[in-house]
C-alpha cells in the first residue's frame, strides 16, 4: 500500500489469523494491526509478533482506518451494535468476512452510511492459496477498495464483483468449492484403491495429480476444457473415464448441485439478517 492504513481485527479465529499471518510475511508493519477477542490469553502469540491485542472491541476500533469482522455471522449482529457508536465517530472501512450477511443489514446495526465491503474468501487462505470475492457498497472509496483488496490479496487473489447477490454464485463456485475437490480427491482414492494399491499410493498419487492439473490450468493460456481435450486421446484410456462421467450426468450434477449451495446462500442471508 501508498499508505498503510492501521488495521484492526474483531475475532481472531483461523481466516483472521490467516490474513494476519499473510500480511505479516508480506511486510506489514505489525504495529498497525490491532487484534481483538474476548479472551485476551489467547492472543499471546500474536502480542509477541508486536501486535496490539485487546479484548475490548471498541479500542481496536477506535484506533483503526479498516476494521474486519471477522467473528461468527451468528454473533454479528450484537458485535456490529456493540461498536456502533465508535464506528460512527471514528467512520473506518468496514470489511466483514461473515458468511451471508447482507451489506445493508451491517450498515444498519452500525448505525448506517458506513463504508462496507463484504468479502467471500475461501479455507484455502490458510495456506495462502485462497480465492476472495469482494462487494463494495456505494459509500466505500476508490483509495479504500485498494486497501482492501490489498489487505485480501495477503491470502491469495481478491476479485471484485459489482452486485452483492454475485457473492451467492461465489459461494457456490469458491467458498463451498473446496469442498467439491476433497470429494473427487477421496472418490479417486477409494477407485485407486479398489484398483489395487496401497492407500498411500493412490493418495500421495491424486493429491500430486490435483495440484498439478491446477497449475497447469493456471499457467495456460488455454481454458480447462482444451486441456482436457488435449490430454484425451481417442480411444485411449483418458477418454474411456471421460465418457463414463459424462454418461453418468458429471457436468449436469455439478451444475444441480452448486445451485443447490447458492440458493442456501440467499436463504441463509434472509435468515441471518433479520433484525
Amino acid at each position: 500500500m501508498n499508505s498503510q492504513p492501521i488495521l484492526a481485527f474483531i475475532g481472531v479465529g483461523n481466516m483472521a489469523r490467516a490474513i494476519i499471518g499473510g500480511l505479516l510475511s508480506n511486510g506489514y508493519p505489525a504495529d498497525k494491526i490491532w487484534a481483538s477477542e474476548p479472551d485476551i490469553k489467547g492472543l499471546a502469540d500474536l502480542a509477541k509478533q508486536g501486535l496490539h491485542t485487546t479484548s475490548d472491541n471498541n479500542a481496536a476500533v477506535a484506533a483503526a482506518d479498516l476494521v474486519v469482522l471477522a467473528v461468527k455471522p451468528q454473533v454479528l449482529k450484537t458485535v456490529a451494535q456493540g461498536i456502533a457508536a465508535t464506528v460512527q465517530t471514528q467512520k473506518p472501512l468496514i470489511v466483514s468476512i461473515a458468511a451471508g450477511i447482507l451489506a445493508p443489514s451491517i450498515d444498519k446495526w452500525l448505525g448506517s452510511d458506513i463504508a462496507i465491503v463484504r468479502c467471500m474468501p475461501n479455507t484455502p487462505a490458510l495456506v495462502k492459496t485462497g480465492a476472495s470475492a469482494l462487494y463494495a457498497n456505494h459509500q466505500v472509496s476508490p483509495e479504500q477498495r485498494l486497501q482492501a483488496e490489498t489487505v485480501l490479496q495477503a491470502i491469495g487473489i481478491a476479485i471484485w464483483v459489482e452486485q452483492e447477490s454475485q457473492l451467492d454464485a461465489v459461494t457456490a463456485v469458491s467458498g463451498s468449492g473446496p469442498a467439491y475437490y476433497f470429494l473427487v480427491m477421496e472418490s479417486m482414492i477409494a477407485a485407486g484403491k479398489n484398483l489395487g494399491l496401497s492407500d498411500e499410493t493412490a493418495t500421495q498419487l491424486t493429491l500430486q495429480t490435483a495440484l498439478g492439473a491446477a497449475k497447469m490450468a493456471l499457467n495456460s493460456d488455454v481454458d480447462p476444457a482444451e486441456l482436457r481435450r488435449r490430454v484425451t486421446s481417442p480411444k485411449g484410456t483418458t477418454e474411456q473415464a471421460i465418457l463414463r462421467f459424462i454418461e453418468g450426468g458429471l457436468p449436469d450434477l455439478f451444475d444441480t448441485a452448486m445451485k443447490a449451495c447458492n440458493d442456501r446462500s440467499v436463504e441463509l442471508a434472509e435468515e441471518l439478517g433479520k433484525d
